[in-house]
């Protein structure tokens, strides 16, 4: 068994916990700064998103584009209607996911499909823009001293595997199946983590089979278009997690499992024609990220509990509903 090295001061977020019956926080959550698996982590996400805009700006000013220059392309996009819809949805997606640990995907996912694109085509356009927005977000959490390192390395490979069978599921078969089975769930759950955000209950151990739940968290995010986040956090939270942590660590194991989700569409699903809309959702969720970290480190923990429960059982009722039409 575990021993926990906890902080036992009577710090205002640990009387926090106490009242919502959250565990104390541990040493480490207070004391950040010397992890160097998450230095190491975050370094790595640095090195991959300076890489990807570098190859991304080579491709746009010295690929073959029908003769069309890098800036002609870029005056287009930036008269583009579209482009700037995309880019306030990719703002507002960001700062919810960024600050709650969740609904990126799913906001992302319904603006595509609204605007024409295939369940496969928005999955897969919605993930390579999460490269960099959940990079981003990522490396802020991190620095901010909201990732509990040991959630974050059990959540990373599952999350791994879970996306890339994701990937390969909607790719041959339609992903939209399984959404009133996981929305009826996450509405039970965002009515959990309500009440627990106004009750006291007894306090919770570790949360337990963190593994499996990143495995169908990452397959379920991958198929659908969206669900790491609500499926997740929501389930960590309603085991008495503490929300800054969770949502950070959820935040940036993210970032790992859409790089190989990605990966998979564009192996499997082809050439995309939604870069547009691709480029508004990164260029909004970029500026969003760093914002949304911040937020998440100073809202208190029930203020972040009641914002979650809110959020889930919303979209998750409003899901329930259109299925059933």
């Amino acid at each position: 068994m575990k021993i926990r090295d906890l902080d036992l001061s009577q710090s205002p977020l640990n009387s926090e916990h106490q009242a919502l019956g959250i565990p104390p926080v541990e040493d480490f959550v207070t004391h950040p700064d010397d992890h160097p698996v998450l230095r190491a982590a975050m370094w790595a996400a640095v090195l991959i998103l300076v890489s990807l805009l570098g190859f991304l700006a080579w491709r746009l000013f010295f690929g073959d584009h029908g003769g069309e220059s890098g800036l002609d392309i870029i005056e287009s996009a930036l008269s583009s209607p579209t482009f700037w819809s995309a880019v306030a949805v990719g703002f507002l997606a960001q700062v919810v996911d960024g600050a709650l640990g969740m609904a990126y995907g799913i906001t992302a996912t319904s603006f595509l499909l609204t605007a024409g694109a295939s369940p496969a085509a928005a999955s897969a356009s919605v993930h390579i823009a999460e490269v960099f927005t959940t990079g981003l977000s990522g490396i802020s959490h991190v620095k901010l001293g909201n990732v509990n390192k040991s959630l974050f390395l059990r959540l990373l490979l599952p999350g791994i595997i879970g996306a890339v069978l994701g990937a390969v599921l909607i790719t041959t078969f339609d992903g939209a199946v399984l959404k009133p089975f996981i929305s009826a769930y996450l509405l039970l759950m965002g009515l959990y983590i309500l009440s627990k955000a106004y009750r006291h209950v007894a306090q919770r151990r570790a949360p337990k089979h963190v593994a499996k739940l990143a495995l169908f968290g990452g397959f379920v995010d991958a198929a659908g278009g969206g669900g790491w986040g609500p499926v997740v956090t929501s389930s960590l939270l309603g085991s008495g997690s503490d929300p800054r942590t969770t949502i950070g660590s959820v935040n940036f194991a993210e970032f790992f499992l859409t790089i190989s989700s990605a990966a998979s569409f564009i192996l499997l699903a082809g050439e995309l024609n939604t870069w547009l809309m691709v480029a508004g959702l990164v260029f909004g969720g970029l500026f969003a990220a760093p914002f949304a970290a911040l937020l998440c480190k100073k809202l208190p923990a029930r203020v972040l509990l009641t914002i979650v429960g809110c959020l889930i059982t919303c979209i998750s009722a409003f899901n329930i509903y259109m299925a059933l039409r």
